[in-house]
């Protein structure tokens, strides 16, 4: 780029000052002094900027004061637009991106961009490629999904020649990892930038996609639903290990407790209770009945308490 409009033009325009003209081709006379001279014109201010933004990016690899250069190009193009080309608007573009990549501050990169174009539609299909294929080698293809998405829809971006190239892009790189495939579905179908077998090759890989997702989400609701199970049961289990020593230890300590007292207490708790006399002949029969059932609950106590424990 810089051999094509780097310093050749100023340098003849510096000659021009300092050597007599030329006379015209086809004529015989010299040219007079008060004839004006045909010269090229000057470069524009931002093609001169592109010149050595590029320079600082690619020969002393200054990536900030590439990108510093492309912004003050994009500020003499806010001035004074007239006679510039979107090629050269393109290249800022191209050289900014770079410089940002470099300068690991490709999280801009968009915003970068959409500053200058300020609508997604009107973007250059070279800076667009570059856009997706940035975001997705970073793994953050969901950034650039509405911007693109608004390109491709555009009727006049439809007839570009680079339109088919970034809707594949766009479905390689950026749908399909995404899991978007209703929306992968509706582009192929809807664009006639494909062909009939370049269509059904595309819906046969969106169909494998899906049923793939299908797959995948059933196998994760199954894990899911396993590791719920094994939870309740592992909160099961504690629960009962819980009381397992709840009552251990209840059996424990009334075995510290001497027999009479513990018979003292039952017949306390009786007489509190059910409110009976135990002088009146009538009682006895229930007081040896009680006293038989203690036995038991106690024979039963000590069975339990000889079970293993298992945690």
């Amino acid at each position: 780029m810089s051999e094509e409009t780097g310093p050749g033009p100023r340098l003849a325009m510096k000659s021009d000052s300092s050597t007599p003209a030329a006379p015209l081709r086809g004529l015989g006379a010299p040219l007079r002094s008060s004839e004006p001279v045909c010269a090229a014109p000057p470069p524009s201010a931002a093609v001169v900027l592109l010149e050595e933004a590029a320079d600082l990016l690619v020969v002393h690899l200054d990536f900030r004061g590439a990108l510093q250069t492309c912004e003050r190009a994009w500020r003499s193009l806010a001035s004074n637009d007239a006679g510039t080309s979107l090629e050269v608007k393109c290249s800022l573009c191209v050289v900014g991106i770079q410089a940002l990549a470099e300068m690991n501050r490709w999280q801009e990169v968009l915003s970068w961009v959409l500053q200058y174009y300020q609508v997604p539609e009107k973007l250059p299909p070279k800076v667009l490629e570059l856009c997706v294929l940035l975001y997705s080698k970073m793994q953050e293809p969901g950034a650039v999904l509405e911007v693109v998405s608004a390109w491709l829809q555009d009727p006049d971006n439809q007839g570009l020649p680079e339109y088919r190239a970034l809707a594949e892009l766009h479905l390689q790189r950026v749908l399909l990892p995404l899991g978007c495939l209703s929306e992968a579905e509706e582009l192929v179908v809807g664009s006639a930038a494909f062909s009939e077998e370049e269509r059904l090759d595309v819906l046969q890989t969106i169909n494998k996609a899906r049923q793939q997702q299908k797959h995948q989400h059933s196998g994760s609701e199954e894990a899911q639903k396993l590791n719920q199970e094994g939870s309740f049961s592992h909160k099961f289990l504690s629960l009962m290990v819980l009381l397992r020593r709840l009552w251990d230890s209840t059996v424990s300590h009334l075995f510290s407790m001497p027999f009479r007292k513990s018979l003292l207490a039952a017949l306390i708790l009786c007489l509190l209770v059910v409110r009976f006399d135990p002088a009146s002949p009538s009682s006895l029969p229930f007081l040896y009945k009680l006293a038989q059932l203690f036995h038991r609950i106690q024979e039963a106590m000590f069975s339990l308490y000889r079970l293993p424990i298992h945690d």
